[in-house]
């Protein structure tokens, strides 16, 4: 029998946060071993928020309910955002990897946004 998708593996946004985990995960592994269970440690746990506060949010009954782990997954991108420039303060990116991690950032916050605009909450 052939397993049934959970509703956020159909949703583009939560492909897009899992690869955005990917490349944080990859990016990092060339931090500093001192950073371990500093700025590393909190980097990857603020990505691995992203996909699953969406994945979470999906999970819920209420669109108000997921609308609500989508500012989630948005503030958990912002402190992601935030974290790749202390990285490139120190030096542990260069740039182009820094700008290409915004990129990706602000591509998938715009998808965040997006569904979250389109979810029809009811204020009744």
């Amino acid at each position: 029998m052939a397993r049934v998708p959970f509703r956020f593996e159909k949703l583009e946004v939560w492909q897009q946060a899992r690869a955005f985990n990917r490349e944080i995960s990859r990016l990092t592994r060339g931090f500093p071993t001192f950073e371990q269970f500093a700025l590393t440690s909190q980097i990857r746990r603020a990505a691995v928020s992203v996909s699953s506060n969406i994945a979470e949010g999906a999970g819920r009954n209420s669109d108000k309910d997921f609308a609500h782990f989508l500012e989630q997954a948005y503030g958990s991108l912002m402190e992601v955002a935030s974290q790749l420039f202390l990285a490139l303060d120190e030096s542990y990116i260069s740039a182009e990897d820094h700008e290409r991690m915004l990129n990706q950032a602000q591509k998938l916050s715009a998808q965040i946004a997006a569904l979250n605009r389109s979810l029809p909450i009811r204020t009744t």
